[in-house]
């Protein structure tokens, strides 16, 4: 009777016990008819089952029409690297999306950069530097890495492994500051003392040698023809050399301050200089020895300027500020990115022109979307507006609603006399682009 409770009564009309009882004892054979009740519940108990499993592969179903693991996400700019030591110098591959970075330890890191989410990957890492990394940059095949440091060395790594090609010990009796690839043989350099030299690497040594300014050589740059090479210096001269005929051709006037970058502008008529007082000082195309204008920015120094388009420089600044300055008419477009309050090292520009690079004191490397910042066209005449805020040329410029900068604005001034002029600048030209 042990069956009793789980066998359905209710197909034979029998409702309890009981009756089942008197009704198998009036059969001869008790047992069959007991059987075939139990095979009468058999269907019940595979419905069941047929239930179940339809049960269980609506579970499958839904199991498998559930989301899988989330595709990483694709972000504006690649992400923000950080380094162990301060940055001084970074430097981008010509072919590949790829840089280079090396601190004041005198490591040089290579990365490789995208804008998947945690996409930045540390290929390897050189520790051959004593001393400070000063300057960098690959040469234009890409296939090797040249590096200066403090500790008065020349350094030729293979991009590919990091292996150490070619070391120069004691290139100069100074350290060296800056350096300057001018094609697959010929590359120049430049210390503290204010000391050039060209190098040939087919001959593996310096064969022009140059002293001609007071301080440092903090900044070089040469003409599309491969012929002009021009260099900034702590002693406020822009200093001119001919590469081709192999001589020093002039230095220009002093300037109030250091002058501490040089870019070639406006289609090659122009030069702009970057100084420590945050003054862009502008001359003319063969007539270095004056300036034809000077432009002064509200920052309290301009430490290094990268050109974007022929009239467009970004400024890194020691107030951690990276500005788009229009060069004549002369404009602070607005701002591309910062580090906040720490003073920017160096710019560099992607392969592709499409991200800007800037390494600071707050140990990182800032990726900024400067896509659409060379197509920017300045009007030459605006009117005026005091305390106007920095206009934000990408998404990052000012960063989240605590930045130290987000309320950042420029300075207006009292002048109603200046009312054309942009506010927050000082210019001694008339916006022309003339020479």
């Amino acid at each position: 009777m042990a069956l009793f409770p789980i066998i359905s009564l209710w197909g034979f009309g029998l409702t309890d016990r009981t009756q089942l009882c008197t009704y198998l004892q009036d059969k001869p054979r008790p047992e069959t008819y007991l059987f075939s009740i139990l095979l009468t519940t058999v269907p019940v108990s595979k419905d069941a089952d047929a239930n179940n499993e339809e049960s269980q592969q609506e579970e499958s179903e839904e199991l498998e029409d559930s989301p899988g693991p989330a595709e990483p996400r694709v972000r504006d700019t690649p992400m923000d690297i950080s380094f162990e030591a301060a940055v001084n110098t970074i430097a981008f591959h010509p072919s590949q999306d790829i840089f280079a970075a090396g601190d004041v330890d005198g490591d040089v890191f290579l990365y490789s950069y995208s804008c998947i989410e945690d996409g930045n990957k540390e290929l390897w890492s050189s520790g051959h530097h004593l001393k400070s990394c000063r300057d960098s940059a690959f040469s234009s095949d890409g296939q090797q890495l040249f590096t200066v440091s403090k500790d008065k060395s020349i350094h030729i790594l293979n991009v590919e492994e990091g292996k150490l090609v070619k070391r120069i010990t004691k290139a100069h009796d100074s350290a060296l500051n800056s350096l300057l690839l001018i094609d697959e043989n010929l590359f120049a350099t430049g210390d503290e003392s204010g000391l050039l030299k060209l190098w040939d690497l087919r001959r593996g040594t310096a064969f022009m040698e140059m002293k001609n300014h007071e301080d440092y050589i903090s900044d070089m740059t040469i003409d599309q023809n491969k012929k002009m090479l021009l260099t900034a210096s702590g002693d406020g001269t822009m200093g001119v050399f001919n590469i081709k005929r192999r001589r020093f051709e002039l230095l220009s006037e002093y300037q109030n301050g250091e002058l501490t970058s040089v870019s070639i502008m406006k289609r090659g008529k122009k030069v702009a200089c970057g100084s420590s007082e945050g003054t862009i000082y502008l001359f003319n195309w063969n007539g270095f020895g004056a300036t034809s204008d000077r432009f002064a920015v509200k920052a309290e120094s301009i430490d290094c300027m990268l050109p974007i388009s022929d009239n467009i420089v970004c400024t890194g600044s020691i107030d951690g500020i990276i500005r788009a300055i229009n060069i004549l008419p002369n404009r602070v477009i607005g701002t591309v990115g910062q580090h906040p309050g720490e003073p920017i090292e160096q710019l560099a520009k992607s392969r592709d022109g499409k991200f800007l690079a800037s390494c600071a004191h707050d140990q990182k490397v800032k990726f900024w979307d400067v896509s659409n910042v060379g197509s920017i066209i300045v009007d030459v005449y605006r009117k005026r507006k005091k305390n106007r805020q920095l206009t934000a040329l990408s998404k990052k410029a000012f960063g989240g609603a605590d930045d130290f900068f987000a309320d950042l604005k420029e300075d207006g001034t009292e002048n109603k006399e200046k009312e054309e002029e942009e506010d927050g600048e000082d210019s001694d030209s008339d916006d022309s682009d003339s020479d």
